[in-house]
């Protein structure tokens, strides 16, 4: 018994608390203290570290794969409802859009794998080499803690720039509102959006700040007009005037060809206003095509009711004068003066 013991104290004393195989078969076998540590360090701790490495390649091994999933299954998603909605953008140019968010996702994915795995395997080398982890992980705690409190924007922000990302609300190239700012999207990243409006500002959006997407060019746009006419105009001859000029723009192949995507449609009266009825026209566009083609078509509609001799009308509007001191005209349903302006 008192020899087991002795044994037993030189093993710890040999190879510590817990003492590995490699090191309690070699004291067993010579019960030389020095050769056991050399074994513990030449061949256990080696050996150990080397399965943790082994281990921590595997998960991330496996880490890609379940990206690489979950990029798949969100890719197919919205090819399917691509395929469900009309579009009129090539599917070269969905499928390099769709690559690019695709990378973008697997990065940011992957990245926080590969983090998370390797930091636990560092750990687990450290305390293999007889670092001592109590101290490290409670101050990482801490610190993780202070950080946490102070980073909780811009964890928003990475969380909301990936669901983007995923849902595929926008992407660079895209015309949207995003409530405070409106414009084109220059970049994209998981913390924040940049975009330029029309006067030529660039905004810097942070993506937990945005709460809604308007997105006026994804997958088609449509053109919306409301032509006014005058009162006294022949209504049946100025749709038919509208239409005319609709269908020689979607016949004319600088517009039908490359801009246009379906041929206009006279929708008919839309509204009796104070100055005239309105007709409203529907053209449905390529993406962010929208803008151009109101404007080639306001030009063109304008001529060719000036040709037809149909007027569109303008605001009027009678002003009274009245002079201080001075007695009512004689008819006070006569102005005593008028003036018409256009707006």
């Amino acid at each position: 018994m008192l020899f087991l013991l002795a044994q037993n104290d030189g093993v710890a004393e040999a190879c510590g608390d817990d003492p590995g195989a490699v090191c309690e078969t070699v004291y067993d076998w010579w019960g030389n203290e020095a050769a056991a540590k050399a074994a513990d360090w030449l061949v256990h701790k080696p050996l150990t570290i080397l399965l943790i490495i082994v281990g921590g390649w595997i998960l991330t091994r496996l880490a890609r794969r379940l990206v690489h999933r979950i990029v798949e299954r969100a890719r197919r998603t919205a090819r399917e409802a691509r395929e469900r909605a009309p579009t009129f953008v090539s599917d070269a140019e969905v499928d390099a859009r769709a690559d690019a968010r695709a990378d973008t996702i697997t990065r940011a994915l992957l990245g926080g794998f590969i983090v998370v795995i390797w930091s636990v395997v560092i750990l687990l080398v450290l305390g293999e080499l007889g670092v001592n982890l109590g101290p490290l992980i409670a101050g990482a705690g801490i610190a993780g803690v202070a950080l946490g409190f102070g980073a909780q924007s811009v964890v928003k922000d990475v969380i909301s720039g990936l669901f983007i990302l995923i849902e595929d609300q926008f992407g660079v190239g895209d015309v949207v509102d995003l409530g405070e700012c409106e414009g084109t999207v220059e970049s994209l990243g998981l913390r924040s959006t940049r975009l330029r409006d029309v006067y030529g500002v660039m905004w810097h959006v942070p993506n937990g700040e945005i709460l809604r997407v308007a997105n006026k060019s994804q997958l088609w746009a449509r053109a919306l007009l409301d032509i006014e006419v005058a009162y006294d105009a022949d209504l049946r001859q100025a749709q038919e005037v509208i239409r005319a000029v609709a269908h020689g723009m979607w016949e004319d192949p600088e517009w039908g060809d490359d801009e246009m995507a379906d041929e206009p449609e006279v929708w008919g009266i839309q509204n009796l206003g104070p100055d005239g009825v309105s007709i409203r026209v529907v053209m449905k566009t390529e993406p962010a095509k929208q803008w151009a083609v109101e404007r080639e078509f306001r030009l063109r509609v304008k001529e060719a009711l000036e040709a037809a001799g149909i007027e569109i009308p303008f605001p009027q509007r009678t002003v009274w004068i009245r002079h201080e001191g001075a007695p009512p005209p004689a008819d006070e349903h006569e102005p005593a003066g008028n003036e018409h302006s256009g707006a």
